[in-house]
């Protein structure tokens, strides 16, 4: 090659010609990224810490998922005015539009036996099954005015954390994730914790729907292993273990290189993940030093509440260890028969530990940060269910998504409020309606989100939790 030739090459003109479409290509990123579009492009590690939209008051979200539908009379929302109608049917014109699942319009009224009376400094009202939760009633923000569309429990539970009643999309804890990754390395970014019996939308309240699996809730076990088979088998030393895992990563990142398939990346990803929990899960789940004062707050001590205490202290502890998103599953609140004493039983094994995790996050400073939140899917019915009428005081409620309750604290939730109210027999909502949708954009608002922003393109649109709906609650923020 003569002299000419190589200016020939080199020329500005060459260079811009030869070089356009990787300049272009960078640029375009550097737009794309700048509006939040670039974002699902996949990083070396796919939970790595990210900055929100704005400067966020949570950081993490721990949410007590009461599922099957606590009746939000007996323990929330009082309705004294219950007791003139109890064992009548209400007029036809104040039941014609309600959705019910179960039973016809004209069942007899259920008035509630629960005491209701005023606690803490704010004077909220709540029911004689919450002697706990009213001791933190000024660090809590009661929503009595909560709405959704669903009135069965698959469907209420897909809305309530994926925005949607259908399935296949992502959850809250995924989208979270998604949204700011983790700032643990050694635990999954989205933990899930199970009690009670029963289920309905199971492993779909915490899929991560058509996102990579990396931001689908893990499944922890209470006592054990977190999860099964973590351990190595007997002769496996972790020199062993470790060369295994080297020769796979190879292996799928030859084959991620090909095919540019993001669930293999996420394999990867899980693999690696796995063998760093071998040695951060033990200590998770040992709980030799917390205090005896602590243990017992929880009600550890109570067979009745040591399920559910382990599960919230256990939550207490992977926030404190980075993890993003926790997610405590307790079944059993479907209370079509039997709710008086269905209902008692359920508070023993949830109320005390759920109090106690509001008082223990606070006093070691992570209320602050910690976004908790306390639902269900929907309410209950003021009129009956009578599903055995052989049995004595086995009436039951039916389900209810027209005016429930939810409460929430910490992550720059403004405590010691009610907000919404629901007419004088739990029919409707009366004042301040609040519906999924707007729960969840203000949940993320409050992680430092946009929701209309954070969105996730599939098959060539883009997704987001609150689907095309959802307004911020001012109210409920500090």
């Amino acid at each position: 090659m003569n002299e000419n030739q190589f200016r020939a090459i080199h020329s500005r003109r060459d260079f811009f010609s030869r070089c356009a479409g990787g300049i272009g290509t960078a640029a375009l990123f550097d737009l794309l990224a700048r509006d939040g579009y670039a974002a699902n492009l996949e990083a070396p590690d796919p939970l790595a810490p990210r900055a929100p939209h704005f400067a966020p008051k949570a950081k993490n979200v721990i949410f007590l998922f009461m599922e099957g539908a606590p009746s939000q009379m007996d323990l929330f929302d009082p309705k004294p005015a219950l007791q003139k109608w109890h064992g009548k049917p209400l007029p036809p014109s104040l039941t014609k539009d309600l959705k019910l699942a179960f039973i016809k319009p004209t069942a007899s009224v259920l008035a509630s036996p629960r005491v209701f009376a005023p606690q803490g400094q704010c004077g909220m009202e709540l029911s004689d099954l919450l002697p706990n939760l009213s001791k933190v009633a000024d660090d809590i923000c009661l929503v009595r005015s909560v709405r959704s569309d669903a009135f069965n429990h698959h469907p209420g539970q897909l809305l309530l954390f994926t925005g949607h009643t259908q399935l296949g999309r992502p959850t809250m804890g995924s989208w979270v994730t998604y949204g700011l990754g983790s700032e643990s390395r050694n635990l999954p970014g989205f933990v899930v914790l199970t009690s009670g019996k029963g289920t309905s939308g199971g492993s779909d309240n915490f899929s991560s729907g058509f996102m990579p699996t990396t931001y689908s809730g893990t499944v922890f076990r209470g006592t054990g292993d977190p999860i099964l088979y973590l351990s190595n088998p007997g002769g496996i030393s972790a020199a062993t273990q470790r060369a295994r895992l080297d020769a796979l990563r190879d292996l799928n990142t030859q084959r991620a290189d090909a095919t540019g398939d993001v669930e293999i990346a996420s394999r990867i990803h899980s693999y690696e993940l796995a063998y760093r929990m071998q040695a951060a899960a033990p200590e998770l789940l040992d709980f030799s030093k917390e205090s005896p004062a602590t243990l017992a707050m929880y009600g550890m001590d109570k067979p009745a509440a040591k399920p559910y205490a382990t599960n919230c202290l256990l939550a207490r502890r992977l926030v404190e260890r980075g993890v993003r998103f926790v997610m405590l599953m307790h079944a059993s609140w479907d209370h079509h028969s039997n709710i008086n004493k269905g209902i008692v039983t359920q508070c023993q094994a949830t109320e005390q530990p759920a109090a106690a995790l509001i008082q223990d996050l606070k006093q070691r400073g992570l209320l602050d940060t910690t976004l908790v939140v306390w639902g269900s899917e929907f309410g209950r019915t003021p009129m009956s269910e009578i599903r055995r009428p052989e049995e004595a005081d086995n009436a039951g409620r039916d389900h209810h998504p027209e005016g429930f309750s939810l409460w929430m604290a910490g992550g720059g939730i403004k405590g010691g409020q009610v907000i919404g109210k629901t007419d004088e027999l739990g029919l409707t909502v009366a004042e301040d309606p609040i519906h999924i949708h707007d729960l969840q954009a203000t949940f993320l608002h409050l992680l430092g989100f946009d929701h209309k922003r954070l969105t996730y393109r599939f098959m060539g649109r883009d997704f987001r939790l609150t689907d095309i709906h959802g307004e911020l609650v001012p109210k409920l923020m500090a």
